[in-house]
């Protein structure tokens, strides 16, 4: 919204504090016996304590009320959301879904909550080992709600309508081609402006970072300062009516009743924060001579897991940007990957699909799943005069990649009746050019 300030920089050290009151920080120590205005002073830890500095997340929070404050917590339907991957069988299959359907208000009134909706995933939260990929719809916001994730990390990517979220930290307003991460246990309202769609990576076990650039040097892709932080903001407001604190716990949702609003944090300070990110900042770096670099050069952030160069989850995007490769096929190789490839499209055309994967819709390349252009694409291609030409103008497809195996949830398969059954056709018309008598 207008007048929304921010802070630049992944991963800083950052210090905020509300206007209205100035000096709230404690000065030269983070938990005075009186904190500043009466505050309490609350910790929120991201990572162990013993950590070793350069991966040791936390940050401290001065409050009016701290967050201990509240009713015990109650299970709540989870609806769609969940973390069983074996309510179905699994489908090797090439999978596309249609764009996914967003209800009218007057016929299913769906918060950001409401509207989740998980499609695919592997491990488990209890393990902190694994990830889950979600869609959220929704057409109305979060009134006296707020959620946490006590099992991960959510990294959001809205492709259709603006999210104005409210952290424990300040407000984001995130709109389609910027993502956001909300990290773990960091507590959020999401506010909506009509209907609204997106895309949701959840890891758990591990925080998103930058991925190292090697030879690439100092600077490209993601730059760290285009990473922005909110700044400290806060209500004190009571709902004697009762605000709803939601809790995602070992992938299942519980509520518990308080009677103010949980965003009243006047002052903090630390590592750990929410944070947005707008694609267009991303510095591509593509093949200027011949042939693909791999699609590893279009990581904006990534998951590592315990294996060196293996991640739990990589969140790549294919953006904008000159194609000038001679000799050389330019879209997309034909490919199967031991890795998991899930794709969704925030706008424009995929080059190497055009027709059917569309804005809103999705496609998951399992393990060792075939993939690659359909034949259309293949012939055109094939034929093109090589030039240099703008690839991708206009268009944001983006990819969730895993080292997991993913098992697509029955909404996936069934109950979203948005899955292309067709989508294997797209492969049939190519035939084979081989001639042994012609090199």
């Amino acid at each position: 919204m207008p007048g929304l300030k921010y802070m630049s920089g992944f991963g800083n050290e950052h210090v905020s504090e509300d206007p209205r009151c100035p000096g709230a920080l404690p000065e030269g120590q983070n938990n005075p016996q009186v904190c500043p205005y009466g505050l309490y002073a609350e910790q929120l830890s991201g990572s162990a304590f013993t950590c070793p500095r350069p991966t040791n997340k936390r940050s401290w929070l001065y409050r009016i009320l701290p967050s201990v404050c509240h009713k015990p917590f109650q299970p709540l339907e989870e609806g769609h959301l969940t973390h069983n991957w074996d309510d179905i069988e699994p489908d090797p299959n090439q999978l596309r879904w249609k764009p996914f359907e967003i209800p009218k208000v007057s016929q299913n009134k769906l918060d950001f909550v409401s509207g989740l909706h998980t499609l695919c995933g592997a491990g488990e939260p209890r393990g902190r080992n694994g990830i889950a990929i979600h869609i959220f719809v929704c057409n109305t916001s979060m009134l006296d709600r707020c959620f946490y994730n006590s099992d991960g990390d959510f990294l959001i990517v809205p492709q259709q309508g603006k999210l104005l979220i409210t952290t424990e930290f300040g407000k984001l307003l995130v709109e389609p081609n910027e993502i956001c991460v909300i990290q773990q246990g960091m507590r959020f309202s999401v506010e909506v402006f009509g209907e609204t769609r997106g895309y949701i990576l959840e890891v758990y076990g591990a925080h998103f970072e930058l991925p190292d650039l090697g030879p690439i040097g100092a600077n490209g892709l993601a730059n760290p300062r285009d990473f922005l932080v909110p700044v400290a903001w806060y209500e004190d407001r009571q709902v004697p009516g009762g605000y709803t604190v939601i809790s995602k716990y070992q992938g299942k949702l519980f509520a518990a009743q308080q009677d103010f609003s949980p965003f009243n944090v006047v002052a903090w300070h630390g590592n750990y924060t929410p944070y947005k990110y707008n694609l267009d900042n991303f510095m591509v770096i593509n093949a200027v001579a011949f042939d693909h670099a791999d699609p590893s050069i279009f990581t904006v952030l990534t998951a590592k897991s315990a294996r060196p160069g293996v991640a739990l989850a990589d969140f790549v995007i294919f953006p904008p940007r000159w194609g000038v490769a001679n000799n050389t096929f330019r879209p997309p190789y034909y490919h199967r990957n031991c890795m998991s490839e899930f794709m969704g499209l925030i706008r424009g055309h995929y080059e190497a699909k055009e027709e059917g994967f569309q804005p809103g819709g999705a496609s998951l390349h399992s393990m060792m799943t075939p993939h690659g252009p359909d034949a259309d694409c293949f012939e055109k291609a094939s034929k093109a005069k090589l030039e240099p030409e703008r690839v991708a103008e206009g268009t944001m497809a983006f990819m969730f990649e895993s080292s997991f195996s993913l098992a697509v949830t029955k909404w996936g398969l069934k109950t979203s009746n948005r899955l292309d059954k067709n989508y294997y056709k797209c492969w049939e018309p190519l035939k084979s050019h081989f001639n042994p008598n012609c090199k």
